[in-house]
């Protein structure tokens, strides 16, 4: 039977004048794993300050453009809240989206000394990337912005400036989910604030003046619903890798299955944590998903 294409380049990775281990510097050590996880991108970083400037824009129409000046005090408190929380939970998610190891596999590790200390048994295999010089467990892929082989890894995400992978993928998701519910939050507030611009005086719906209103209106209408289509897409299709195990880059590549089959629900859990609370909503509770020691490479 013939081997797949994505097969006969892991079989080329097998041979020993490939792997080159002498060629490899010494991996970190374990106690300097532990330093914050910080991408230096420039488009990503562009990307990044761009969302939180659109997150501060809308909230800024929101609250100055539309709740403030609003007779109504229970109808804009409430909105004023829900938006905010849900904001700040955006933000949160963001944040540990950007700021967490995505599952990086040690860098350099592929060196003689560290082979040896597999103690590789007849028949055993490791594989080694030829880029960032790392002995990389299966379903690992190098990515070229991070300059690391990620487990597990999703895509690299400008946005959050980050890849999306074993570790990660609980954030993007919260943060895909949060930015949907915003953006159907601020066209529908912005749908209710036309036309109770049209019912009244213009210049006492708002603060500004009405063609900086309807400006202002338009462009979070615009923000908002390009958003709601784009986050509302990626959440979906994150929630289908998940449930599916199986990472976006699987599913591109069409690999071959080589793990265990699991139920849609571990699957859930295993990202998420278990059980089911709320804390599966909170972009501050870390899951805890009992992964695979990282330094396990043999296969």
């Amino acid at each position: 039977m013939m081997n797949s294409s994505v097969h006969r380049f892991r079989d080329i990775e097998r041979t020993p004048e490939y792997l080159q281990p002498e060629k490899c510097v010494p991996p970190p050590s374990r106690a300097s794993l532990g330093t914050m996880w910080f991408i230096r991108d420039g488009c990503g970083i562009a990307c990044a300050v761009v969302t939180w400037m659109l997150v501060f824009y809308a909230d800024f129409v929101v609250l100055l453009v539309m709740l403030v000046p609003s007779r109504d005090y229970v109808y804009s408190v409430i909105n004023g809240t829900l938006f905010n929380t849900l904001a700040f939970l955006a933000l949160a998610s963001h944040f540990r989206a950007m700021l967490t190891d995505p599952g990086a596999v040690p860098k350099g590790n592929a060196t003689k000394e560290f082979i040896e200390s597999l103690q590789l048994k007849p028949g055993q295999v490791v594989y080694k990337c030829p880029k960032c010089c790392s002995i990389k467990p299966d379903r690992a892929h190098h990515c070229s912005v991070c300059k690391r082989c990620i487990r597990k890894m999703d895509h690299h995400c400008p946005w959050v400036n980050n890849c999306v992978g074993e570790n990660n993928q609980k954030y993007f998701v919260l943060f895909t989910m949060y930015i949907a519910l915003i953006s159907l939050h601020a066209l529908i507030m912005v749908g209710f604030h036309f036309l109770y611009c049209f019912e009244e005086d213009w210049t006492k719906c708002s603060s500004f003046s009405p063609p900086t209103t309807v400006i202002l209106l338009i462009l979070l209408c615009f923000e908002a619903l390009l958003f709601l289509i784009f986050t509302s897409v990626m959440f979906g299709t994150q929630v289908h890798s998940i449930c599916t195990d199986e990472t976006g880059i699987e599913q591109l590549k069409k690999e071959e299955r080589r793990w265990a089959k699991k139920t849609k629900w571990m699957n859930m859990k295993a990202v998420f944590g278990h059980p089911f609370s709320i804390a599966w909503l909170s972009p501050f509770a870390t899951p805890d998903q009992g992964k695979a020691d990282p330094y396990q490479y043999v296969v």
